[in-house]
């Protein structure tokens, strides 16, 4: 039963670490899948079957090699120097994402529900510290409660659709974008949210005691990736060309299913882009705690003030100054996992990292070491 337990809630953290505001809106789905017509469905199916891959294998390798960071498992990517070099540009990426999702936040409180902008950001930033101080079993809890509502409003959505005319029309629409860009777009996708991914999924994967619940987790929530990805493109579709306008596609059509739905909805969003910023702001820690000799308790604070100040820029300019480097380098990233070997599993009984018969990043430099002398 706990590792049934376990499964399910990795399986939440990982389909609640990827299902950001921006899927949550529509305008990821509509992006990156939507507009390419009828070839949405096949580039859904390719994605989904990356996720089950690359999200599985990611965190089947983190824990073999005892990586307590995303930092710890690109080196083991890229090697030593160039692991190095490319965390920390990730970690800058990662806080300039996550200050978008701590705008987010306060954009929502300000036109949605007629309060301040900095009442939200506040807000969020307290309830974030909070649940971190929970450590990961914080964002194992917070995905365990908003993921199933999230897949629960996607049923809803997609039997509402099922009535309304031109419920067909996600198999036979029509797109000017040519085929290649068409097949790139899930590839960049996939990849740009593992990137993003890494940063708590890598930790939860160490703080995992048994190898099957990150097989059985990964699968499961690559699946249900999938499936909401195939709900709101099915949705959408339905709507298409004029959802084109909207800000909030998904939203759109949300509201259209009364005001509980549109409530429900609205909460939503903001938890996802509650559950993300947590997520980040875990897995950023994590990474600044090996490099900087500072107290661990005053990390997480640290990080939620430079959040906070780059969230005064706004939503819309820091989207386009960091969403497309760090689309870039995660194509780059996803590639590396690809070709990157299974480290052996450790044997029955034997922990991951240092003492296991695994190959660890921790328990490789004092080999080194000791054979030089």
């Amino acid at each position: 039963m706990k590792s049934h337990v376990r499964t399910m809630q990795i399986a939440f953290t990982y389909i609640g670490t990827i299902v950001g505001a921006g899927f949550a809106t529509g305008q990821e789905i509509l992006r990156f899948f939507t507009r390419y017509g009828h070839w949405a469905v096949l580039t859904i199916l390719l994605s989904t079957v990356l996720f089950i891959w690359l999200g599985t294998k990611m965190m089947v390798i983190a824990r073999r090699i005892g990586a307590d960071s995303y930092e710890d498992f690109n080196r083991y990517l890229f090697g030593e120097r160039a692991g190095s070099i490319i965390s920390l540009f990730t970690m800058i990426i990662l806080i300039g994402v996550t200050s978008i999702m701590l705008a987010g936040a306060g954009a929502i409180f300000e036109e949605r529900l007629k309060l301040p902008f900095q009442v939200g950001l506040l807000l969020t930033l307290f309830g974030s510290y909070l649940l971190l101080k929970r450590g990961i079993s914080g964002i194992l809890q917070i995905n365990s409660l908003v993921v199933p509502l999230m897949l629960t409003l996607s049923l809803i959505i997609t039997f509402n659709t099922l009535g309304v005319p031109g419920a067909e029309r996600f198999l036979f629409l029509r797109t000017d974008h040519n085929l290649f860009d068409a097949w790139m777009s899930p590839l960049l996708y996939t990849a740009f949210n593992l990137g993003m991914a890494q940063a708590v999924l890598v930790p939860l994967a160490r703080h995992t005691d048994d190898e099957q619940p990150l097989w059985r987790g990964g699968i499961l929530g690559g699946v249900g990736i999938g499936f909401m990805l195939l709900a709101a493109h099915f949705a959408m579709s339905s709507q298409m060309p004029g959802i084109l306008q909207f800000e909030i596609p998904m939203g759109s059509i949300a509201f259209r299913l009364g005001p509980i739905v549109q409530l429900i909805y609205l909460l939503l969003i903001f938890m996802e882009i509650f559950s993300t910023f947590v997520a980040n702001i875990y897995g950023v820690g994590v990474q600044l705690q090996q490099r900087l000799p500072m107290a661990p308790v005053l990390v997480t604070p640290l990080l939620m003030l430079i959040c906070y100040l780059f969230s005064q820029f706004g939503f819309s300019s820091l989207l386009g100054v960091f969403y497309p480097i760090f689309g870039a380098l995660s194509l780059i990233w996803a590639v590396m996992l690809l070709r990157a070997p299974m480290s052996p599993p450790p044997r029955k009984g034997d922990p991951p990292g240092p003492g296991g018969k695994g190959i660890t990043i921790a328990a490789v430099k004092p080999v080194i070491r000791i054979t030089r002398r």
